[in-house]
């Protein structure tokens, strides 16, 4: 809490706004949007690559979030306060920060495929600053925002050395896809037997239940999609591109809104929604504008 309190003696109103932009980067949607716009023009592998990192990862987090049970800064030290604007988007416990596990699974997979080092210097510079807004908005701790790194990085790096045999030819789509199945469905059924026992309250096991229904989608997708689909990333143009990625990033907000409008927000239908919405990206959206495309040629 020393260097959090050393923080908040310097934050301004200009700060509190740039800090606040910064962790954006951060947040879900940005990351989803930069997988998705690889995923559907630009560079399929990579965007699996991204894929696989951001989900593990991100159920690696949640799981540790609902183990370990460390409040946010602002309950451990009543006295210090959080920058207002941030408050509302710290949703669960504190450690290992997700914002930063969401940026370190962007920039420091693209920092490993930069071929410059101006290049790694901006996507490494970039996780460090949103993990450093973290800590100027008071929303985590240094051992927060470190651990995600630490956690991030970790799963960056092994998924980066084995991607061929996730990606390559003679890698078993079937195997890969279980596997994270399978650890998705038992980080679900960790944080409901925790919430079961009254040990976590019903919103941090929703929380990891929505990573387990997006990784349960990437592992159902991925598999489709490696068997059947075999749809092609590529873009001849910039308008090839605008024309794919607007209505698609559009039709992906909408539905999500639509299923939460539909269904609620009980703990089966927030990890259904991210169980479609990544199926949305993998399978049915690149299914749809394929069928588009053939039609026009």
């Amino acid at each position: 809490m020393t260097f959090l309190w050393l923080l908040e003696g310097i934050r301004n109103p200009f700060l509190n706004k740039l800090m606040q932009l910064i962790t954006y980067f951060g947040q879900e949607i940005i990351i989803i949007a930069v997988i998705c716009t690889l995923y559907w023009c630009v560079d399929k592998r990579f965007a699996y690559l991204l894929g696989f990192t951001y989900f593990t990862a991100g159920l690696c987090v949640q799981t540790l979030k609902i183990t370990l049970r460390v409040p946010r800064p602002w309950i451990l030290d009543p006295e210090f306060h959080a920058v207002e604007s941030a408050v509302s988007g710290a949703t669960g416990y504190s450690f290992p920060s997700g914002h930063t596990q969401g940026a370190s699974c962007l920039f420091f997979p693209l920092a490993l495929k930069s071929k410059s080092f101006g290049g790694k210097f901006f996507c490494c510079l970039s996780f460090l600053l949103v993990g450093f807004s973290r800590m100027y908005l008071g929303c985590h701790t240094p051992q927060d925002v470190l651990a995600a790194m630490a956690v991030s990085i970790l799963v960056s790096c092994i998924i980066w050395k084995f991607q061929d045999a996730l990606l390559g030819n003679r890698a078993r789509p079937e195997y890969i896809a279980f596997m994270l199945a399978g650890i998705a469905f038992c980080a679900a059924s960790y944080a409901l037997i925790l919430n079961a026992k009254g040990t976590i309250e019903i919103k941090y096991a929703v929380d990891c239940c929505k990573a387990s229904g997006a990784g349960l989608g990437f592992a159902a997708g991925w598999y489709i999609e490696q068997r059947y689909l075999h749809f092609s990333s590529g873009f001849t143009s910039i308008k090839t591109l605008l024309l794919t990625v607007f209505p698609g990033l559009t039709l992906t907000l909408l539905l999500k809104e639509g299923i939460s409008l539909l269904f609620g927000s009980s703990i089966l239908a927030k990890t259904a929604e991210y169980f479609i919405l990544v199926l949305w990206v993998l399978i049915l959206y690149p299914f749809l504008f394929t069928k588009v495309q053939r039609r026009t040629v």
